[in-house]
């Protein structure tokens, strides 16, 4: 912890100049880590990036200039987006576009927080939004060498699905992320849910439905869904 800790550090510092050629200010680009850290796979917009920065500053900051520090931060691989996964459905929902954030590495949104166990077990939510970055990180490690590309699913109607792998061939899966095995159940109704409304002309079925937990064992259910530990991931 202390080690990534001071990689954070570094990073505001010495990285984020060097890789833009332009000198940054530190406090800025740690408001900012923090922000993206707290907002963990979430559809955290730049308005809300943009308050974080002025309330802990007390000093303005251009739109332009968060952007350059997300692209500083993207090409330094520090953090990832997540795309909207965009498709045919039967439903006068809209679909959201704007893409999830993550950190390349999970453990440098902690320390970015300055988190540590305490703090995480006491907030299970955000530790869940933690999980949930950790397991899109692993699919998209899966994904790339598999010819496949990880987004999610959100719609105006408040139904998310966390990820969708979908190949080149246009195959794909879907996969709720979930701490606790307590909440298999309402994911699997969420996944049932959603390949509902799809339009079965013009998509194709899921190749998997697939519910990925933080502990348990693995097994399909008698409605076909799989139930992933995360350590039949190779973590």
């Amino acid at each position: 912890m202390e080690i990534n800790r001071a990689y954070v550090s570094l990073l505001a510092e010495v990285d984020i100049s060097r890789v833009s050629n332009v000198r940054r200010n530190p406090e800025k680009v740690v408001n900012l880590l923090r922000s993206l850290a707290r907002n963990s796979s979430t559809m955290v917009d730049i308005t809300a990036l943009e308050k974080d920065i002025r309330d802990k500053e007390h000093t303005d900051v251009s739109r332009p200039t968060i952007y350059d520090y997300l692209e500083s931060l993207e090409r330094l691989m520090v953090i990832e987006n997540q795309p909207a996964w965009n498709t045919h459905i039967r439903s006068s929902s809209s679909l959201r576009k704007s893409p999830k954030r993550h950190f390349s590495d999970v453990s440098l949104a902690v320390a970015s927080l300055g988190a540590g166990k305490e703090s995480l077990l006491n907030d299970m939510k955000f530790t869940g939004f933690l999980f949930e970055s950790l397991a899109i990180h692993n699919l998209r490690v899966y994904g790339q060498a598999n010819d496949a590309k990880v987004f999610y699913y959100y719609d105006s109607s408040g139904l998310e699905v966390d990820a969708i792998v979908q190949k080149y061939n246009g195959d794909w899966c879907a996969f709720e992320i979930k701490l606790g095995i307590g909440q298999i159940e309402e994911a699997a109704k969420k996944l049932l849910k959603f390949t509902s409304i799809l339009d079965g002309k013009r998509v194709p079925p899921p190749k998997s439905l697939n519910i990925i937990t933080g502990t348990g064992v693995s097994y399909t259910r008698n409605d076909g869904i799989n139930v992933i530990a995360l350590a039949s991931l190779g973590v």
